[in-house]
């Protein structure tokens, strides 16, 4: 990866942004796969250095742990990130995205997402909510005073 975002900088100039689709594909050539949780500390390393040596944000997706989905809250937290407390550590900011309607179907709060900063190395951590428009999978503001919220 690091080669290829070499070359892209050498024909087209700076890069703004690089993004990951789903982390846990990744791998290290060589590697056998063996301790697939030192080979995602690895990546995530990798990354880090990544977006220092090329001075822009490397955005990651990472699959979850399945045993959120015991829980009766649903909402992910940093812990549930697969295959690696060094993904947690190394990463600046972690952002997670909830919708209720995926696990109660008869929720009143169809078609809103909430947006779940769980770590922000230089800011909040906190929760806000969008309007979730499914047919086109965009997100939107959601106007002032158009829904209730129970944050209990």
């Amino acid at each position: 990866m690091r080669a290829r975002t070499r070359r892209i900088v050498r024909e087209h100039g700076e890069i703004g942004m690089i993004m990951i689709d789903y982390l846990q594909l990744m791998q290290i050539p060589g590697s056998s796969g063996d301790n697939r949780t030192n080979e995602i500390s690895e990546i995530s390393r990798s990354l880090k250095a990544l977006a220092k040596e090329f001075n822009c944000p490397v955005i990651a997706l990472s699959q979850l742990n399945r045993s959120l989905e015991q829980r009766p809250n649903k909402r992910p937290i940093n812990s549930d990130l697969r295959e690696s407390g060094a993904i947690e550590q190394d990463a600046d900011v972690i952002m997670f995205v909830y919708r209720d309607e995926v696990y109660h179907p008869e929720t009143e709060h169809k078609g809103i997402a909430e947006i779940i900063i769980g770590k922000q190395r230089n800011g909040p951590i906190g929760t806000t909510r969008l309007a979730f428009i499914g047919k086109y999978t965009r997100f939107e503001n959601l106007a002032p005073g158009s829904y209730n919220f129970d944050d209990d």
